[in-house]
């Protein structure tokens, strides 16, 4: 990223990647705008596919499963060009998701994320996501209560 992005500028285009691409699902134009062709995702999903289209792959995936999905940034951190943000996305489990028929069920799921930006535009992220505790909501794996 330029060295003359503030870090406040770069909380503003990780904020624009939260409202439209993910709270907006936005996965043409906005997704386009925002995020390198070329993006890295250093923790894929399982199938998820390389760049850009790998990423709107995998949210298309989460959309189509969570068709309320919504994603609250609840603290970050910004040091050069990455930005870390911890998150909380609520959504109902009304469609397949990662083979999993619908349960009907409403989660809450806990996500770290690790961003760089480069020219204005996403190009490389880690997420780390409780898929335990999702599992768990939706029935499909043990939770601690279980036993």
């Amino acid at each position: 990223m330029d060295s003359d992005v503030t870090p406040d500028e770069l909380r503003a285009l990780a904020a624009r990647f939260t409202d439209e691409v993910l709270n907006g699902h936005d996965l043409g134009a906005a997704l386009d705008d925002l995020v390198a062709e070329d993006f890295v995702e250093q923790n894929p999903l399982p199938g998820q596919g390389p760049g850009r289209a790998g990423l709107a792959d995998v949210l298309a995936g989460m959309v189509a499963g969570f068709p309320d999905m919504h994603w609250d940034v609840l603290d970050t951190l910004v040091e050069g060009d990455r930005i870390m943000s911890l998150s909380t996305w609520t959504g109902t489990h009304d469609g397949e998701f990662m083979g999993i028929p619908p349960t009907g069920r409403t989660v809450s799921v806990e996500a770290w994320t690790i961003d760089r930006y480069r020219d204005g535009r996403l190009v490389e992220s880690r997420i780390l996501m409780d898929v335990t505790g999702l599992l768990g909501q939706l029935g499909v794996a043990p939770t601690p209560a279980d036993g």
